[in-house]
């Protein structure tokens, strides 16, 4: 994009805008982020938490490939591996500005359908599949581009799985149908995953939201292979079994998710009709049904949502 500055005429700023050149005022607020998705393998979409609509275009992947980790800190939004061969590719936006995504490194595997998570400075991404389910932990510096390091293990091989995480613990929940654990690490530290407790329904392809305080888990598929609408929660302190929160707008599996430290979203998915472009949102302090947010931009399932405002943070 050219560099605008300097003082201009109206008459060439308007066509700077009309061409699609004139650059974008940065985001300000709650900004969560969607990656990825069938339907715009490559797309990244992004909301303002506060404030209920629909998602708005925010720039294009370095890679083609769905099912991807995600994390953030509060300037940088992470994505990681992904369903388009087994690709270990990390990549990265800004999140106040507006654009495609930047190669920040290489995963240590190359695995789709795990799940990231951060603090403040560090990313965590663990689980997937590459060829079969993994238990590798790996992690990176968000502030600074390089490729990803071993963290330890997790207590068994999974993907499809979610994760949410405080300002000291990451936490991992269900996947593969038939998993019902939830298991957690010090993000500062590295080593292997401790269990947590067990989800309410055992179940993968969901997504995890959370505050600083309690992690949120919601839709996916059951050990029937049945979708639900199931929400439950953890404290994420506490060690122990996750407690019912309530209901999704709709029953889907393989949705994305973000949060403040007040509100989660749950974005896109598969319901029995196909994939949607569905947004629902709870108020992670109470308990309750989830309410109709607005939709993504396009029906869309296994993408995978950051935020610049997690509980992480």
């Amino acid at each position: 994009m050219p560099n605008y500055s300097g003082v201009w005429n109206l008459q060439p700023v308007y066509q700077a805008v009309a061409q699609g050149n004139w650059p974008s005022p940065p985001l300000t607020g709650d900004i969560g982020l969607f990656g990825g998705g069938t339907g715009s393998l490559n797309s990244i979409m992004y909301i303002t938490i506060t404030n209920t609509g629909n998602a708005v275009d925010f720039g294009d992947a370095t890679v083609d490939s769905t099912s991807r980790g995600s994390c953030a800190s509060s300037t940088r939004a992470v994505w990681a591996g992904g369903h388009d061969s087994y690709t270990n590719v990390i990549d990265y936006v800004t999140i106040n500005t507006i654009g495609n995504a930047t190669d920040f490194g290489d995963l240590t595997n190359a695995p789709y359908g795990m799940a990231g998570c951060s603090s403040s400075t560090r990313g965590v991404f663990a689980g997937g599949f590459t060829g079969s389910a993994q238990n590798v932990i790996q992690y990176i510096t968000i502030a600074s581009t390089g490729n990803a390091t071993d963290f330890g293990d997790l207590t068994l091989n999974s993907y499809d799985n979610s994760a949410c995480s405080s300002t000291t613990r990451g936490v991992w929940a269900g996947g593969d149908y038939n998993n019902n654990v939830i298991q957690y690490i010090t993000i500062a530290s590295t080593g292997n995953a401790t269990d947590f407790g067990d989800l309410s329904v055992t179940r993968g392809n969901l997504a995890g939201c959370s505050s600083s305080t309690r992690g949120v888990f919601g839709g996916g598929f059951d050990s029937g292979f049945n979708r639900v609408n199931v929400i439950d929660y953890i404290t994420i302190a506490s060690a122990g079994n996750a407690t019912d929160f309530g209901d999704l707008t709709i029953s889907r599996n393989d949705d994305g998710a973000c949060s403040n430290s007040t509100r989660g979203v749950f974005a896109g998915g598969q319901s029995s009709s196909g994939s949607v472009n569905v947004m629902d949102y709870v108020t992670i302090a109470s308990t309750g049904n989830a309410v109709d947010f607005g939709d993504v931009t396009t029906t869309t399932k296994e993408l995978m949502g950051c935020s610049n405002a997690h509980g992480g943070l």
